[in-house]
């Protein structure tokens, strides 16, 4: 089994440092973590912890096993197609899903031979 966890926000984050430990603890669990910023909030903190600038780290150091945040600020899509939102929240999940089963060493299930 593989999870998405949608967290959608109007606020910026008062509790950094738990929250980039949470995020690390849950880079070693089958998970991808979708954060979706609405409003006219300053969000750079949501797109630090998205870790496309780098690996992110706790703040004891300890780096993310691998990238399972996506953040998408809602602002950029109100005139667009509702089709480029869902493209762009859903954009990395396939990625972290074989990201995460090549970490545990398990390779794809081969579908069977059709006659």
């Amino acid at each position: 089994q593989y999870f998405i966890l949608l967290i959608i926000t109007d606020g910026e984050i008062t509790d950094m440092d738990q929250t980039r430990q949470a995020i690390v603890n849950a880079s070693k669990l089958p998970m991808s973590i979708i954060v979706v910023g609405v409003g006219e909030a300053d969000f750079k903190a949501m797109e630090f912890l998205d870790g496309d600038n780098g690996v992110l780290k706790s703040l004891m150091g300890e780096p993310a096993a691998q990238d399972i945040v996506q953040f998408v600020p809602f602002r950029q899509f109100k005139n667009a197609p509702r089709e480029a939102l869902s493209q762009m929240v859903l954009a990395e999940v396939p990625k972290q899903l074989v990201s995460y089963y090549k970490w545990q060493g398990w390779s794809p299930v081969k579908p069977p031979e059709t006659k």
